[in-house]
């Protein structure tokens, strides 16, 4: 079996780092638990990356960039309620499939929060880029209309709320989504 290289393992340590915060968030997720999940010692993590919150804020990174990607490409070419729908589908998709994804953002979120309340602005500096680059995803396709981003972005925040607090597909609470936004046989457990 051929080693991977530095880079090969900073991405899997990145990878793990998602799926453990996801699941702890920042606070209640340890080096180890990452170290362990990639097969490393936390030595070599520290190697890698200087500490925990470039871990974190790595993982973030990468959580946003999937996110754009997804967007980019399920709008290439459309524009409008096209671009909406196709972008809307292949969100409520990838969270039905990679769950960690929405766990991941929605710890990103607390992570700011309890960090600007400590002082540390970094988290929030670097989350708040992260989005703003989500939002000129959208924005384009949606023709650069800012209602439309807002209200496109602010149905992504609720389906994540709603899918983190467990609402099954066929709840009521999914009714005033349009369709391509609901999670209706793609979220079921």
């Amino acid at each position: 079996m051929a080693r991977m290289s530095a880079e090969e393992r900073r991405e899997s340590v990145i990878r793990a780092a998602m799926a453990e915060f996801a699941r702890g968030g920042y606070h209640g997720t340890s080096t180890d638990a990452i170290a362990k999940r990639v097969g490393v010692s936390q030595p070599y993590l520290f190697r890698l990356f200087p500490g925990k919150k470039a871990i974190f804020l790595a993982a973030a990174e990468r959580c946003v960039e999937d996110t754009i990607r997804t967007f980019e490409e399920a709008s290439e070419g459309l524009r409008g309620k096209e671009a909406l729908h196709a972008m809307a589908n292949a969100y409520t998709t990838v969270i039905a499939e990679h769950p960690e994804r929405m766990m991941m953002q929605m710890q990103m979120y607390v992570a700011v929060a309890a960090a600007e309340e400590e002082g540390d602005h970094e988290f929030g500096e670097s989350v708040r880029a992260g989005w703003m680059r989500l939002w000129d995803t959208v924005h384009l396709p949606l023709g650069a209309d800012v209602n439309e981003t807002t209200t496109f972005l602010a149905y992504g925040m609720l389906i994540n709320c709603l899918v983190s607090m467990g609402f099954p597909p066929q709840h009521r609470v999914w009714e005033g989504l349009y369709p391509s936004a609901r999670t209706t046989g793609r979220l079921q457990k």
